[in-house]
Protein backbone atom coordinates (compact mmCIF):
# COMPACT_ATOMS: atom_id res chain seq x y z
CA UNK A 1 0.00 0.00 0.00
CA UNK A 2 1.40 3.41 -1.01
CA UNK A 3 1.80 6.08 1.45
CA UNK A 4 -0.35 8.49 0.34
CA UNK A 5 -2.89 5.83 0.59
CA UNK A 6 -2.76 4.77 4.27
CA UNK A 7 -3.59 8.70 4.97
CA UNK A 8 -6.56 8.40 2.30
CA UNK A 9 -7.59 5.49 3.98
CA UNK A 10 -7.54 6.77 7.48
CA UNK A 11 -8.83 9.80 6.80
CA UNK A 12 -11.89 7.88 4.68
CA UNK A 13 -12.65 5.74 7.13
CA UNK A 14 -12.69 9.10 10.17
CA UNK A 15 -14.96 10.81 7.75
CA UNK A 16 -17.57 7.31 7.44
CA UNK A 17 -18.04 7.54 11.14
CA UNK A 18 -18.21 11.51 11.54
CA UNK A 19 -21.18 11.20 8.97
CA UNK A 20 -22.34 8.08 10.44
CA UNK A 21 -22.09 5.89 7.60
CA UNK A 22 -21.19 1.96 7.49
CA UNK A 23 -19.11 1.86 4.74
CA UNK A 24 -17.50 3.64 1.21
CA UNK A 25 -18.18 1.13 -1.75
CA UNK A 26 -16.43 2.50 -4.79
CA UNK A 27 -17.03 0.69 -7.92
CA UNK A 28 -15.44 1.12 -11.50
CA UNK A 29 -15.98 -0.65 -15.05
CA UNK A 30 -13.76 0.74 -17.82
CA UNK A 31 -12.78 4.05 -16.20
CA UNK A 32 -16.00 5.28 -15.79
CA UNK A 33 -15.45 6.59 -12.43
CA UNK A 34 -13.26 9.02 -12.04
CA UNK A 35 -13.70 9.89 -8.67
CA UNK A 36 -12.73 5.71 -7.86
CA UNK A 37 -9.81 5.93 -10.07
CA UNK A 38 -8.17 9.18 -8.11
CA UNK A 39 -9.19 7.49 -5.31
CA UNK A 40 -7.62 4.14 -5.62
CA UNK A 41 -4.61 5.56 -7.15
CA UNK A 42 -4.97 3.16 -9.81
CA UNK A 43 -2.05 3.02 -12.38
CA UNK A 44 -3.15 4.59 -15.96
CA UNK A 45 -0.77 1.97 -17.40
CA UNK A 46 -2.98 -1.21 -16.96
CA UNK A 47 -5.90 -2.29 -19.05
CA UNK A 48 -9.06 -2.31 -17.67
CA UNK A 49 -11.74 -4.35 -19.17
CA UNK A 50 -13.64 -5.82 -16.22
CA UNK A 51 -15.81 -4.37 -13.09
CA UNK A 52 -13.87 -4.44 -10.21
CA UNK A 53 -15.11 -2.43 -6.66
CA UNK A 54 -13.08 -1.44 -3.78
CA UNK A 55 -15.03 -1.30 0.09
CA UNK A 56 -14.15 0.58 3.34
CA UNK A 57 -15.93 -0.22 5.87
CA UNK A 58 -16.60 2.61 8.93
CA UNK A 59 -13.94 -0.18 10.77
CA UNK A 60 -11.70 -2.70 10.05
CA UNK A 61 -9.96 -3.95 7.18
CA UNK A 62 -10.81 -3.44 3.24
CA UNK A 63 -12.28 -5.66 0.79
CA UNK A 64 -11.45 -5.67 -3.21
CA UNK A 65 -13.45 -7.62 -5.76
CA UNK A 66 -11.81 -8.08 -8.95
CA UNK A 67 -12.15 -10.35 -11.76
CA UNK A 68 -9.53 -13.49 -12.42
CA UNK A 69 -8.33 -12.29 -15.49
CA UNK A 70 -7.48 -8.85 -13.70
CA UNK A 71 -7.14 -10.10 -10.09
CA UNK A 72 -4.17 -7.73 -9.64
CA UNK A 73 -5.81 -4.34 -10.51
CA UNK A 74 -5.96 -3.57 -6.70
CA UNK A 75 -2.69 -5.59 -5.71
CA UNK A 76 -1.43 -1.92 -4.39
CA UNK A 77 -4.06 -1.48 -1.82
CA UNK A 78 -4.50 -2.27 1.46
CA UNK A 79 -7.31 -5.42 1.69
CA UNK A 80 -9.21 -8.34 1.61
CA UNK A 81 -9.26 -9.78 -2.18
CA UNK A 82 -11.91 -12.22 -3.62
CA UNK A 83 -11.79 -12.96 -6.99
CA UNK A 84 -14.89 -13.53 -8.86
CA UNK A 85 -15.45 -15.40 -12.48
CA UNK A 86 -19.42 -15.81 -13.35
CA UNK A 87 -21.74 -12.62 -12.96
CA UNK A 88 -23.45 -15.04 -9.79
CA UNK A 89 -19.94 -15.03 -7.44
CA UNK A 90 -19.77 -11.24 -8.26
CA UNK A 91 -23.16 -11.17 -7.16
CA UNK A 92 -22.20 -13.50 -4.05
CA UNK A 93 -19.76 -11.67 -3.61
CA UNK A 94 -20.59 -8.22 -2.80
CA UNK A 95 -23.37 -9.43 -0.31
CA UNK A 96 -21.55 -11.34 1.42
CA UNK A 97 -18.56 -8.41 1.84
CA UNK A 98 -21.81 -5.70 2.34
CA UNK A 99 -23.60 -8.07 5.05
CA UNK A 100 -22.59 -6.39 8.04
CA UNK A 101 -23.86 -3.01 6.61
CA UNK A 102 -27.05 -0.76 6.68
CA UNK A 103 -25.89 2.73 4.84
CA UNK A 104 -23.06 3.28 2.76
CA UNK A 105 -22.09 5.92 0.05
CA UNK A 106 -21.35 5.30 -3.60
CA UNK A 107 -20.55 7.71 -6.22
CA UNK A 108 -24.55 8.62 -6.44
CA UNK A 109 -26.44 11.76 -6.34
CA UNK A 110 -30.41 11.71 -5.50
CA UNK A 111 -32.25 13.02 -8.66
CA UNK A 112 -28.74 13.33 -10.03
CA UNK A 113 -29.20 17.12 -8.43
CA UNK A 114 -25.49 16.92 -8.13
CA UNK A 115 -24.17 15.65 -11.59
CA UNK A 116 -20.87 15.71 -10.82
CA UNK A 117 -20.76 13.35 -8.21
CA UNK A 118 -22.88 10.61 -10.24
CA UNK A 119 -21.16 8.30 -11.63
CA UNK A 120 -22.95 4.76 -10.91
CA UNK A 121 -25.51 3.07 -13.01
CA UNK A 122 -28.95 2.76 -11.90
CA UNK A 123 -28.11 -1.31 -12.63
CA UNK A 124 -25.30 -1.23 -10.26
CA UNK A 125 -27.90 1.10 -7.59
CA UNK A 126 -30.39 -1.64 -8.22
CA UNK A 127 -27.83 -4.69 -7.34
CA UNK A 128 -26.52 -2.93 -4.51
CA UNK A 129 -30.22 -2.36 -2.96
CA UNK A 130 -31.47 -5.51 -3.23
CA UNK A 131 -28.91 -7.11 -0.57
CA UNK A 132 -30.98 -4.22 2.01
CA UNK A 133 -28.53 -2.31 1.68
CA UNK A 134 -29.28 2.03 1.79
CA UNK A 135 -27.22 3.71 -0.59
CA UNK A 136 -26.58 7.36 0.04
CA UNK A 137 -24.30 9.86 -1.91
CA UNK A 138 -20.39 10.53 -1.44
CA UNK A 139 -20.38 13.76 -2.33
CA UNK A 140 -19.55 15.17 0.44
CA UNK A 141 -16.88 12.88 1.79
CA UNK A 142 -15.19 12.40 -1.95
CA UNK A 143 -14.57 15.74 -2.02
CA UNK A 144 -11.72 15.88 0.71
CA UNK A 145 -9.90 13.97 -1.66
CA UNK A 146 -10.37 15.52 -4.99
CA UNK A 147 -10.87 19.02 -3.67
CA UNK A 148 -8.97 20.01 -0.99
CA UNK A 149 -5.41 22.25 -1.78
CA UNK A 150 -2.17 21.27 0.35
CA UNK A 151 0.63 23.76 1.16
CA UNK A 152 1.62 23.96 -2.11
CA UNK A 153 -1.27 24.45 -4.10
CA UNK A 154 -2.24 27.12 -1.90
CA UNK A 155 0.45 28.83 -2.45
CA UNK A 156 0.32 28.54 -6.04
CA UNK A 157 -3.28 29.24 -5.54
CA UNK A 158 -2.57 32.77 -3.91
CA UNK A 159 0.23 33.56 -6.26
CA UNK A 160 -1.69 33.38 -9.52
CA UNK A 161 -4.46 35.37 -8.17
CA UNK A 162 -2.02 38.02 -7.73
CA UNK A 163 -0.50 37.71 -11.31
CA UNK A 164 -4.20 37.95 -12.31
CA UNK A 165 -5.08 41.14 -11.03
CA UNK A 166 -1.77 42.57 -12.19
CA UNK A 167 -2.92 41.99 -15.27
CA UNK A 168 -6.06 43.05 -15.55
CA UNK A 169 -4.83 46.52 -14.84
CA UNK A 170 -2.63 46.20 -17.62
CA UNK A 171 -5.52 45.02 -19.88
CA UNK A 172 -7.16 47.80 -18.98
CA UNK A 173 -4.13 50.03 -19.68
CA UNK A 174 -3.52 48.79 -22.90
CA UNK A 175 -6.68 49.72 -24.14
CA UNK A 176 -6.32 53.01 -23.33
CA UNK A 177 -2.93 53.60 -24.93
CA UNK A 178 -4.42 52.09 -27.87
CA UNK A 179 -7.73 54.44 -27.75
CA UNK A 180 -5.47 57.79 -26.68
CA UNK A 181 -3.24 57.31 -29.90
CA UNK A 182 -6.24 56.49 -31.99
CA UNK A 183 -5.19 53.16 -33.19
CA UNK A 184 -7.35 50.39 -33.94
CA UNK A 185 -7.88 48.14 -30.84
CA UNK A 186 -10.30 44.75 -30.80
CA UNK A 187 -11.19 42.47 -27.96
CA UNK A 188 -8.69 39.94 -29.65
CA UNK A 189 -5.72 41.94 -29.32
CA UNK A 190 -6.46 42.05 -25.31
CA UNK A 191 -7.05 38.64 -24.99
CA UNK A 192 -3.38 38.41 -26.98
CA UNK A 193 -1.98 40.83 -24.50
CA UNK A 194 -3.42 38.78 -21.61
CA UNK A 195 -2.26 35.37 -23.22
CA UNK A 196 1.55 37.25 -23.67
CA UNK A 197 1.49 38.61 -19.91
CA UNK A 198 0.47 35.01 -18.72
CA UNK A 199 3.67 33.66 -20.73
CA UNK A 200 5.74 36.53 -19.19
CA UNK A 201 4.94 35.36 -15.80
CA UNK A 202 4.94 31.38 -16.50
CA UNK A 203 1.12 30.85 -15.72
CA UNK A 204 -0.78 29.57 -18.48
CA UNK A 205 -4.83 28.47 -19.29
CA UNK A 206 -5.95 25.79 -21.55
CA UNK A 207 -8.49 28.20 -22.65
CA UNK A 208 -8.24 31.79 -24.05
CA UNK A 209 -8.86 34.50 -21.80
CA UNK A 210 -12.17 36.12 -22.56
CA UNK A 211 -12.59 40.67 -23.62
CA UNK A 212 -15.97 41.48 -24.64
CA UNK A 213 -17.57 44.65 -25.22
CA UNK A 214 -21.04 45.96 -25.08
CA UNK A 215 -23.90 43.30 -26.42
CA UNK A 216 -21.15 40.72 -26.61
CA UNK A 217 -20.92 41.06 -22.68
CA UNK A 218 -24.06 40.05 -23.11
CA UNK A 219 -22.84 36.52 -23.57
CA UNK A 220 -21.88 34.70 -20.56
CA UNK A 221 -19.19 32.25 -23.02
CA UNK A 222 -18.45 34.74 -25.44
CA UNK A 223 -15.06 34.39 -27.06
CA UNK A 224 -13.22 36.97 -29.13
CA UNK A 225 -12.24 34.92 -32.49
CA UNK A 226 -9.41 36.67 -34.34
CA UNK A 227 -11.46 37.11 -37.54
CA UNK A 228 -14.41 37.74 -35.51
CA UNK A 229 -13.87 40.72 -32.68
CA UNK A 230 -15.42 43.55 -32.18
CA UNK A 231 -13.56 47.03 -32.01
CA UNK A 232 -13.24 48.85 -28.68
CA UNK A 233 -13.91 52.19 -28.75
CA UNK A 234 -14.19 55.05 -26.44
CA UNK A 235 -18.13 55.16 -25.17
CA UNK A 236 -17.77 51.13 -24.85
CA UNK A 237 -18.52 49.02 -21.36
CA UNK A 238 -15.70 46.02 -21.47
CA UNK A 239 -15.33 42.92 -19.09
CA UNK A 240 -12.61 40.72 -19.09
CA UNK A 241 -12.95 37.52 -17.63
CA UNK A 242 -9.17 35.83 -17.32
CA UNK A 243 -8.19 32.40 -15.35
CA UNK A 244 -4.84 30.65 -14.93
CA UNK A 245 -2.32 28.79 -13.25
CA UNK A 246 0.72 27.94 -12.53
CA UNK A 247 3.16 26.09 -14.94
CA UNK A 248 4.03 22.71 -12.29
CA UNK A 249 2.22 19.79 -11.82
CA UNK A 250 -0.91 19.68 -9.53
CA UNK A 251 -1.31 23.76 -9.71
CA UNK A 252 -4.71 25.17 -8.93
CA UNK A 253 -6.49 28.16 -10.80
CA UNK A 254 -7.43 31.71 -10.35
CA UNK A 255 -10.07 33.29 -11.88
CA UNK A 256 -11.41 36.58 -11.54
CA UNK A 257 -13.73 39.56 -13.94
CA UNK A 258 -13.67 42.82 -14.22
CA UNK A 259 -15.34 45.68 -15.74
CA UNK A 260 -14.71 48.50 -17.39
CA UNK A 261 -15.67 51.68 -19.51
CA UNK A 262 -13.76 53.63 -22.37
CA UNK A 263 -14.69 56.98 -21.20
CA UNK A 264 -14.98 59.83 -18.10
CA UNK A 265 -18.21 59.05 -16.47
CA UNK A 266 -20.09 55.96 -16.68
CA UNK A 267 -23.54 56.02 -18.13
CA UNK A 268 -26.56 55.44 -15.29
CA UNK A 269 -27.75 52.19 -17.26
CA UNK A 270 -24.09 50.24 -16.59
CA UNK A 271 -23.73 51.82 -13.15
CA UNK A 272 -27.56 50.78 -12.07
CA UNK A 273 -26.80 47.25 -12.83
CA UNK A 274 -23.07 47.00 -12.03
CA UNK A 275 -24.05 48.01 -8.67
CA UNK A 276 -26.68 45.16 -8.39
CA UNK A 277 -24.17 42.71 -9.74
CA UNK A 278 -20.91 43.84 -7.07
CA UNK A 279 -23.82 43.77 -3.99
CA UNK A 280 -24.83 40.40 -4.77
CA UNK A 281 -21.31 39.49 -4.91
CA UNK A 282 -20.67 41.22 -1.49
CA UNK A 283 -23.66 39.64 0.07
CA UNK A 284 -22.49 36.23 -0.84
CA UNK A 285 -18.82 37.49 0.85
CA UNK A 286 -20.33 38.87 3.95
CA UNK A 287 -22.75 35.61 4.48
CA UNK A 288 -19.45 33.33 3.79
CA UNK A 289 -17.81 35.66 6.42
CA UNK A 290 -20.78 35.07 8.76
CA UNK A 291 -21.76 31.62 8.60
CA UNK A 292 -18.47 29.32 7.37
CA UNK A 293 -16.49 29.81 10.53
CA UNK A 294 -19.65 28.50 12.76
CA UNK A 295 -21.30 26.06 11.02
CA UNK A 296 -21.71 23.76 7.63
CA UNK A 297 -22.51 26.01 4.52
CA UNK A 298 -23.94 24.73 1.16
CA UNK A 299 -23.07 25.92 -2.17
CA UNK A 300 -27.08 25.97 -2.94
CA UNK A 301 -27.70 28.05 0.46
CA UNK A 302 -24.87 30.86 -0.65
CA UNK A 303 -25.97 30.54 -4.47
CA UNK A 304 -29.72 31.65 -2.76
CA UNK A 305 -28.06 34.61 -0.90
CA UNK A 306 -26.74 36.31 -3.99
CA UNK A 307 -29.57 35.43 -6.40
CA UNK A 308 -32.11 36.52 -3.70
CA UNK A 309 -30.55 40.00 -3.74
CA UNK A 310 -30.44 40.62 -7.46
CA UNK A 311 -33.98 39.53 -7.29
CA UNK A 312 -34.75 41.64 -5.21
CA UNK A 313 -33.71 44.52 -7.50
CA UNK A 314 -35.68 42.82 -10.01
CA UNK A 315 -32.83 41.29 -11.94
CA UNK A 316 -33.60 38.09 -11.66
CA UNK A 317 -34.27 36.69 -15.14
CA UNK A 318 -31.37 38.14 -16.33
CA UNK A 319 -28.77 36.18 -13.63
CA UNK A 320 -28.67 32.84 -16.32
CA UNK A 321 -26.12 30.62 -14.44
CA UNK A 322 -24.57 29.96 -10.67
CA UNK A 323 -23.02 32.03 -8.59
CA UNK A 324 -19.89 30.27 -8.63
CA UNK A 325 -17.96 26.99 -9.07
CA UNK A 326 -15.50 25.76 -7.71
CA UNK A 327 -11.34 25.95 -8.73
CA UNK A 328 -9.29 22.70 -9.07
CA UNK A 329 -6.59 21.81 -11.62
CA UNK A 330 -8.49 22.22 -13.84
CA UNK A 331 -11.20 25.82 -14.42
CA UNK A 332 -14.08 24.26 -13.11
CA UNK A 333 -13.38 21.79 -10.19
CA UNK A 334 -14.74 18.52 -8.76
CA UNK A 335 -15.59 20.35 -4.89
CA UNK A 336 -19.22 22.19 -4.19
CA UNK A 337 -20.58 25.05 -6.65
CA UNK A 338 -21.86 27.62 -5.69
CA UNK A 339 -25.50 26.54 -7.34
CA UNK A 340 -28.87 26.08 -6.27
CA UNK A 341 -30.31 27.21 -9.85
CA UNK A 342 -28.38 25.16 -12.75
CA UNK A 343 -28.07 22.33 -9.84
CA UNK A 344 -28.80 21.91 -6.40
CA UNK A 345 -25.35 21.81 -5.25
CA UNK A 346 -25.86 20.66 -1.61
CA UNK A 347 -22.71 19.95 -0.28
CA UNK A 348 -20.93 21.48 2.32
CA UNK A 349 -18.21 24.35 1.64
CA UNK A 350 -15.23 22.50 3.29
CA UNK A 351 -11.86 23.55 4.88
CA UNK A 352 -8.45 23.90 2.31
CA UNK A 353 -11.06 24.65 -0.70
CA UNK A 354 -11.48 27.13 -3.13
CA UNK A 355 -14.43 28.46 -5.61
CA UNK A 356 -15.35 31.59 -7.34
CA UNK A 357 -18.04 33.93 -6.25
CA UNK A 358 -19.48 35.58 -9.66
CA UNK A 359 -22.64 37.05 -10.07
CA UNK A 360 -23.68 38.71 -13.21
CA UNK A 361 -26.91 40.44 -15.31
CA UNK A 362 -26.92 39.87 -18.75
CA UNK A 363 -29.29 42.29 -21.28
CA UNK A 364 -29.23 40.59 -24.57
CA UNK A 365 -28.35 43.09 -27.15
CA UNK A 366 -26.89 45.49 -24.52
CA UNK A 367 -24.80 45.02 -22.48
CA UNK A 368 -23.57 42.40 -19.38
CA UNK A 369 -21.66 42.72 -16.06
CA UNK A 370 -20.30 39.95 -14.04
CA UNK A 371 -17.72 40.67 -11.24
CA UNK A 372 -16.19 37.78 -9.85
CA UNK A 373 -13.49 36.89 -6.95
CA UNK A 374 -12.14 33.62 -5.75
CA UNK A 375 -12.18 32.77 -2.13
CA UNK A 376 -10.38 30.02 -0.07
CA UNK A 377 -11.47 28.42 3.39
CA UNK A 378 -8.54 27.62 5.80
CA UNK A 379 -8.12 24.89 7.65
CA UNK A 380 -9.78 27.18 10.39
CA UNK A 381 -12.56 27.92 8.52
CA UNK A 382 -11.34 31.84 7.78
CA UNK A 383 -12.58 33.07 4.43
CA UNK A 384 -9.68 34.69 2.45
CA UNK A 385 -9.98 36.39 -1.04
CA UNK A 386 -6.98 35.75 -3.23
CA UNK A 387 -5.55 38.39 -5.65
CA UNK A 388 -6.78 41.47 -3.70
CA UNK A 389 -7.84 44.39 -3.68
CA UNK A 390 -11.61 43.47 -4.87
CA UNK A 391 -12.99 45.65 -7.73
CA UNK A 392 -15.64 48.48 -6.36
CA UNK A 393 -16.13 50.67 -9.09
CA UNK A 394 -16.16 50.14 -12.85
CA UNK A 395 -12.54 50.86 -13.99
CA UNK A 396 -12.42 54.07 -15.97
CA UNK A 397 -10.11 53.94 -18.80
CA UNK A 398 -8.67 57.37 -19.75
CA UNK A 399 -8.85 57.65 -23.45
Amino acid sequence: MTTNFNSTLITAQKLLSEYNFDGWLLYNFRRNNEVATKILEIPTHLFQSRRYFYFIPKEGEPIKIVHSIEEFTLDHLLGNKKIYNTWQSLQETLKAALKNSKKIVMEYSPMNNIPYASKIDGGTLDLIRSFGVSVHSSANISQYFEATLNEVQQIDLFSSAKHLRTIVDIAFNFIGEKLRSNSKVTEFDVQQKISNEFELRNIYSETDPHCSVNANCANPHYEALKDNSSEIKKGDVILIDLWAKKKSENSIYADITWMGFAGKNVPAKYQEVFDVVVGARDRAVEYLNREIPNRKVTGAEVDDVSRNFINSKNYGKYFVHRTGHNLGEVIHGNGTNIDNYETQDVRELIPNSTFTIEPGVYLTGEFGVRSELNIFISEKREVIIPGLPIQKEIVLIDC
